[in-house]
């Protein structure tokens, strides 16, 4: 048996962790990580050394998440892992020549899940939902799925199917034109609701998280956390992200969001937006009750439902390693991501009764359209924000609504 450090010296910084054909390797780290005598905490120490190779880093996550996995015995709860589809149909498919972008990433999900849940009593499900993609992106899911050993897992689902309704929680849901990933992550989850699963999961449609990470939010919840959210910020977490995507003014578009947002950034949940976080049913059954959008921002929304019941709400560092080729940032674009976040982070604070600052709410109305940040906000930042420590952001001591204001209307009169 291999010692740790050993095993931290085959580690490598210049592997694709999202290219399916790494992924064994990464798991066979994992395994002789978890077979050694090395504690939690030291298995955490690895995953933060930035010396040690990427692929060893998310393997020390991994190796947490088996233990806690393995240690179950029969504490073992159903859980639905669901991730919604609208533009995937290439990384849904294998990495080609022609197809560079590929991932199999649903297959590579089902092998995650396999590897980690196959030997437990876990009762597992793996669901993905079409939001509408002009991809087919529903056929390419069920054709992978069919491919696979564990391929009756799978359940691939259409949210055209289920709208327009008068009943349930996608009654306020008329078109699939207008759903952007949350009408999809509600379809899913109501259907968990409706089978009598323990938990959902949620995720992305890439490889960005190795599913193998799942007993990191079983931990939690076990525990009595009813919510458990991935933590990228976490200093024990792994993160390589490609953040230049945003441009200089992502400064500002986080100091907005997190003053609106402060209910739940008070609180900790820095992370909002991270594709890796656990629902429970009870959880389930308030956030169900009133959406209150289907854009990109249901995750905070979700949150608020959460924390209105009154239910638990725990995080947990991860492993994230960035898939942004062919992400809905990009070929939707990334300042009408930003739109649907902050103009349903502002809804969502408001339809929740959620605290949160007004007078910034305020201000996204003014300035929170796509319009104003692709012209705008994208471009640059108040020095301000630029000289702030990134955890000070979201502070009003940092940079006022009245200062932020009186900057964007003079960068949009210039402009």
């Amino acid at each position: 048996m291999a010692d740790l450090r050993t095993i931290m010296s085959r580690g490598s910084d210049d592997v694709d962790l999202t290219d399916p054909a790494v992924l064994p390797r990464t798991r066979r780290l994992a395994e002789d990580l978890a077979a050694t005598n090395a504690s939690t905490a030291q298995l955490r120490e690895v995953g933060r050394d930035p010396s040690v190779g990427i692929d060893v880093r998310v393997a020390a996550r991994l190796a947490e998440s088996r233990r806690r996995v393995q240690a179950l015995g029969d504490a073992a709860p159903s859980i639905q892992v669901q991730f919604a589809m609208w533009g995937e149909h290439n990384r849904l498919r294998p990495r080609t020549d022609d197809n560079p972008a590929g991932e199999d990433s649903l297959r590579v999900k089902l092998d995650q899940l396999a590897w980690l849940l196959g030997d437990t009593a876990v009762d597992w499900r793996l669901v993905a939902i079409d939001d509408g993609s002009p991809d087919e992106d529903w056929e390419t899911a069920t054709e992978m799925a069919m491919q696979h050993d564990e391929g009756h897992r799978v359940l691939v689902l259409r949210l055209d199917d289920a709208i327009p309704t008068d009943d349930g929680p996608l009654a306020g849901l008329a078109h699939v034109d207008d759903s952007r990933k949350g009408g999809a992550m509600v379809m899913g989850a109501h259907w968990a609701v409706a089978d009598g699963m323990d938990a959902v999961v949620l995720t992305d449609a890439d490889n960005s998280v190795d599913l193998g990470q799942l007993g990191l939010l079983l931990g939690p919840f076990l525990d009595g956390a009813e919510v458990v959210v991935g933590d990228r910020k976490h200093p024990d977490a792994v993160l390589r992200k490609a953040e230049a995507r945003w441009g200089p003014g992502i400064l500002v578009l986080r100091h907005m969001q997190r003053m609106v947002g402060r209910a739940l950034f008070s609180r900790g949940l820095r992370d909002t937006q991270a594709a890796f976080k656990l629902f429970g049913r009870d959880a389930l059954a308030d956030i169900l009750a009133a959406p209150s959008t289907f854009g990109f921002s249901f995750d905070p929304d979700w949150l608020y439902g959460a924390l209105g019941g009154g239910h638990a709400i725990a995080t947990t560092p991860f492993a994230f390693v960035d898939s942004f080729a062919e992400s809905a940032s990009l070929t939707q674009g990334p300042m009408t991501t930003w739109e649907s976040l902050l103009v349903g982070l502002t809804a969502s604070a408001r339809a929740r009764g959620a605290d949160h600052d007004e007078e910034m709410a305020a201000l996204v109305d003014d300035h929170g359209s796509a319009e104003h940040l692709r012209r705008v906000i994208v471009r640059e930042s108040p020095a301000a924000l630029v000289e702030a420590d990134p955890a000070d952001l979201g502070n009003p001591d940092v940079l006022s609504v009245a200062d932020l204001r009186a900057w964007l209307d003079e960068v949009v009169a210039q402009h």
